[in-house]
């Protein structure tokens, strides 16, 4: 597209821009209502469930002595993961300066920011005593990888919506002085949320140089919270996580479940706000590509996790290797593998796969089989300790999860669902001014009131 020049060029152009992407705010319909209230209803079961498990106990779970990790650690290892997408996509790509990216970055905040929420809120379900989690802040010690990933999770937290927020000012200001048909305390979030924006020079160059600290800074942050949370499982002797690699294989398995998260956002936004224009099949197809291509990072940090102790068979993990590859967990194993990164790695290297519904329908198939391979991850490692399981209950020596359990690890999914619907409903999904700018209209006109609010 050529850039706009003319001033009325540039108010038609800006006008229609600002009607496109405020879409998500102003649209209130059947569709809309219907969604949040089911998400509200989804929500309310899972706060009973826990209401039911913080009375009992986590006796109510299917987690006993021996797996004392189950679904709900492999939720929080998966959100964990979903959150990274934030780092690669905001930052790293910014820093690189891709400019397809620039558009797609807001999805990508909002999906980091709900699932690092979420997954720290995921360990308060996991706990049995859920009121002394205060005693983590207060009495926690720094040799307790505990202590570091709960430091990592609220540091990237802040980080994350900083990220999504100081760029957003510019389009809180614009919303401020445009936007109509919202409630009234909307409006006034909006001009307290812009805190006084003028849009001149000085502004946007403080706007950009704390943009690009923060870029800088979240990436030791977002590769510590993954590296942290692997360190979980790798500082123990047990077999399947008594490993070196545990550190760049969550990492790389976190951009490929986060892609292919924000490919499922971008395409649902493309088609329920008629985003086509500015999601389009040029942003889809280089996203397809960055998919492969994290995809491929990942099997080959898989066949260095399984080849070499496949190879060597000792007594602990070939009974885990036996486990995954063919006993009762083998049909979750290779769904994961293989539905989550061989067979997407060989549709996407074919242009087509990688137009958006096709890509949608791939991402979403990486989406369930990146969580079931955390769920592998965690439970196959449990059902197997060193010591022998004797006398203890049947069902103490397999995991199998409660319907309070399922609908504990709903909730969290329908918490991420919410917040995401929530910043949608509020704030642009793609940046105003920065797409406006993309295109060639100048700054001075962002701040100008339209005729009907001179």
């Amino acid at each position: 597209m050529e850039p706009i020049k003319s001033p009325e060029e540039s108010r038609k152009a800006l006008d229609r821009i600002f009607k496109d992407l405020t879409r998500s705010i102003t649209r209130h319909d059947e569709l809309s209502r219907f969604w949040i209230f089911i998400l509200t209803m989804f929500a309310i079961v899972g706060v009973w469930g826990f209401i039911i498990q913080f009375q009992r106990g986590l006796g109510v779970t299917g987690m006993r002595d021996y797996v004392s990790w189950a679904m709900y650690i492999g939720n929080f290892v998966f959100f964990v993961a979903v959150s990274l997408i934030g780092f690669l996509i905001s930052s790293t790509l910014h820093l690189l300066n891709f400019e397809w990216s620039k558009p797609i970055s807001r999805v990508a905040e909002q999906v980091a920011i709900a699932a690092v929420a979420l997954a720290g809120i995921i360990i308060v379900m996991d706990m049995g005593r859920p009121d002394r989690l205060l005693n983590v802040f207060l009495h926690g010690r720094f040799a307790s990888p505990i202590l570091w990933d709960v430091t990592v999770i609220s540091t990237y937290l802040v980080i994350s919506v900083l990220l999504f927020y100081i760029p957003l000012i510019p389009d809180l200001a614009l919303l401020r002085d445009r936007l109509t048909g919202v409630p009234e305390i909307q409006k006034k979030l909006y001009g307290i949320l812009s805190l006084g924006w003028k849009g001149n020079d000085e502004q946007y160059r403080l706007v950009a140089h704390a943009m690009r600290v923060l870029m800088i800074l979240i990436i030791p942050v977002g590769l510590s919270i993954h590296t942290v949370t692997s360190w979980l499982f790798a500082v123990t002797l047990r077999a399947g996580w008594d490993t070196t690699i545990f550190g760049p294989y969550f990492v790389t398995g976190a951009f490929v479940v986060g892609t292919a998260a924000v490919i499922v956002l971008m395409f649902i936004y493309r088609g329920r706000y008629r985003l086509k224009y500015y999601f389009t099949d040029l942003h889809f197809d280089k996203m397809g590509k960055l998919l492969v291509f994290v995809c491929l990072v990942y099997l080959y940090f898989n066949l260095n996790e399984f080849l070499v102790p496949g190879y060597k068979m000792k007594l602990a993990e070939g009974i885990h290797l036996k486990e995954i590859f063919q006993g009762g967990h083998s049909g979750l194993f290779w769904f994961a593998q293989l539905g989550g990164m061989v067979l997407p790695i060989i549709l996407l290297l074919f242009r087509f796969f990688r137009k958006p519904l096709p890509l949608f329908l791939i991402s979403m198939l990486v989406v369930v089989a990146s969580w079931f391979k955390r769920f592998v991850i965690v439970v196959p490692t449990m059902e197997h300790p060193h010591l022998p399981i004797q006398n203890v209950p049947e069902h103490f020596k397999h995991y199998s999860p409660t319907s309070n359990e399922i609908v504990i690890t709903l909730f969290a999914f329908v918490a991420a669902f919410m917040i995401i619907t929530m910043l949608a409903k509020l704030f642009p999904v793609i940046s105003i001014w920065e797409y406006a700018e993309q295109k060639g209209i100048d700054k001075k006109y962002l701040i100008e009131k339209p005729d009907n609010q001179q």
